[in-house]
């Protein structure tokens, strides 16, 4: 019985991290690669803050589920708007990966890396 109740506590705390910080994300889509950087700020399930990278500077919308996260904002270029949605996994504290969507343009795979 404790160690049922012991695993519970754990796994509860393993999944209320929160995420907020300064993250380098290493990103590989068909439409190329880059390492974009995020500043979030967790509030609860929900996320904000900014993203800069190949796409410019916007403000991030987001939010947390237990390990799964998904970080959204909008991006302009050439007279289009896009979406970006990156959906993934917490790994560890320092740790996140997942794919992401670039509207119809693209699509890909990242890992994100938590930096001090």
């Amino acid at each position: 019985m404790r160690t049922l109740v012991f695993l519970l506590l754990t796994g509860g705390l393993a999944l209320a991290a929160d995420i907020s910080g300064k993250w380098v994300f290493q990103v590989e889509t068909s439409g190329g690669s880059g390492s974009p950087t995020f500043i979030i700020k967790q509030d609860g399930e929900k996320l904000s803050g900014s993203y800069s990278g190949a796409l410019g500077e916007a403000k991030i919308r987001g939010s947390v589920k237990g390990e799964e996260v998904t970080i959204e904002f909008d991006a302009e270029g050439g007279g289009q708007s896009a979406v970006i949605t990156y959906k993934g996994k917490i790994e560890s504290p320092k740790k996140m990966s997942g794919t992401v969507k670039m509207a119809t343009f693209a699509a890909g795979t990242w890992t994100g890396t938590k930096q001090e």
